[in-house]
């Protein structure tokens, strides 16, 4: 099983920017499109972006739009998501993960977590 590592979450107050990567294997990496997920407390795991294989297609959730750029180094595996002016409704577990989800032999890693103070 290949386990995404991400990193970069922690307390920030609303207003306030953060910077998220993960670190996937090499070929899960460059053969799927990419993808941040988040889970609040009692909810279920949503998508937040996702990213080509090469980066040129990018989506984002109607939540998000205009706060959180998503963006991938195919040289070093890795993929980031940049979120500013953050909100109280952003805090979450944030994963990165393969889009859609559910490829074999790539499991959910721990996951990073966000919390934005108000």
């Amino acid at each position: 099983q290949v386990q995404p590592v991400e990193s970069g979450g922690g307390l920030v107050q609303a207003g306030g920017s953060l910077r998220l990567s993960c670190a996937a294997s090499g070929i899960i990496f460059r053969l799927n499109a990419m993808a941040w997920y988040r889970q609040a407390p009692g909810k279920q795991r949503d998508l937040v972006a996702r990213i080509s294989t090469t980066g040129g297609s990018r989506t984002y959730t109607d939540a998000v739009k205009g706060r959180f750029t998503i963006s991938r180094d195919n040289a070093k595996n890795t993929v980031s998501l940049q979120m500013n002016s953050l909100k109280p409704e952003d805090t979450a577990v944030y994963y990165c993960n393969t889009y859609p989800g559910g490829v074999p032999g790539v499991s959910w890693g721990q996951g990073t977590q966000v919390t934005v103070s108000s």
